[in-house]
């Protein structure tokens, strides 16, 4: 396959940054999307030139750390994946692919392809987590907790936090990540003890990072690789309110 690649470069964050085109050629149709880039990089490392620079860990879908905008989509055009675990079959020879990072003010770019996604590292630690002294490890039955609310926790803490769900927003929401990383706790009786605090936590930080509002669009479910249902985004709400209320009457 010969593609032209229209790729964001920009030195930093306090720099203006523009679209460059480069021309690859013979890439398999079997290579994924960021084999494909590896070949460019290696190209351009051998004629003195600054390699485009992205973020990439394991390479298997787990992490979210291969955010790439393409085409005008969080991870491309197939639904349900990363970026790494797209293939260039994808695309037709000849074709031109538009990539870009995240377009989002709370995730400053770094370099070319790269942003900086502390924002969501911040949240966690608003609120992300159990905190309690909830003894040794019990016996797999010792706490029931229906199956519905199992599933609907797991669910919610298959997020990779990789920000696809911010990426797809026309307001660069967070609600999808922030929902999802409150409703694996809230279903469970580990995480009811904070639950009140959590919440108002992380949707305070969130806030205060500049991340928009939901307006239920639902761009943030069609493009999460992990399928995330925005019933989670209802979820947080109401025990966002309901929170708020008690917090009020205590007082």
């Amino acid at each position: 396959m010969d593609l032209t690649l229209k790729i964001w470069r920009q030195p930093d964050a306090s720099q203006k940054g523009r679209f460059v085109d480069y021309q690859v050629q013979n890439i398999s149709a079997d290579a994924s999307f960021l084999e494909m880039l590896d070949i460019l990089n290696e190209r351009l490392v051998i004629e003195g030139e600054d390699p485009v620079a992205f973020d990439h860990d394991c390479r298997e879908g787990i992490c979210g750390a291969c955010s790439l905008y393409i085409n005008g989509r969080p991870h491309g055009p197939d639904k349900g994946i990363t970026t790494c675990q797209m293939h260039m079959r994808r695309f037709k020879d000849g074709e031109t692919i538009v990539i870009e990072p995240w377009r989002a003010r709370p995730f400053p770019v770094i370099k070319d392809l790269m942003v900086d996604r502390t924002a969501f590292d911040e949240i966690i630690r608003a609120g992300g987590y159990v905190s309690i002294n909830t003894g040794g490890v019990p016996d797999a039955n010792a706490i029931p907790i229906p199956k519905r609310d199992a599933d609907t926790a797991m669910d919610a803490a298959s997020c990779i936090g990789c920000g696809a769900c911010v990426a797809a927003c026309k307001n660069a929401s967070a609600m999808l990540f922030v929902s999802a990383k409150v409703s694996q706790f809230a279903v469970l009786p580990q995480g009811k003890v904070e639950a009140r605090e959590r919440v108002q936590n992380m949707v305070a930080k969130m806030d205060e990072l500049g991340f928009g509002n939901c307006t239920n669009t639902y761009a943030c479910e069609a493009e999460c690789p992990k399928e995330i249902s925005v019933s989670h985004i209802a979820r947080m709400n109401r025990e966002f309110l309901s929170s708020k209320v008690v917090s009020e009457k205590t007082k």
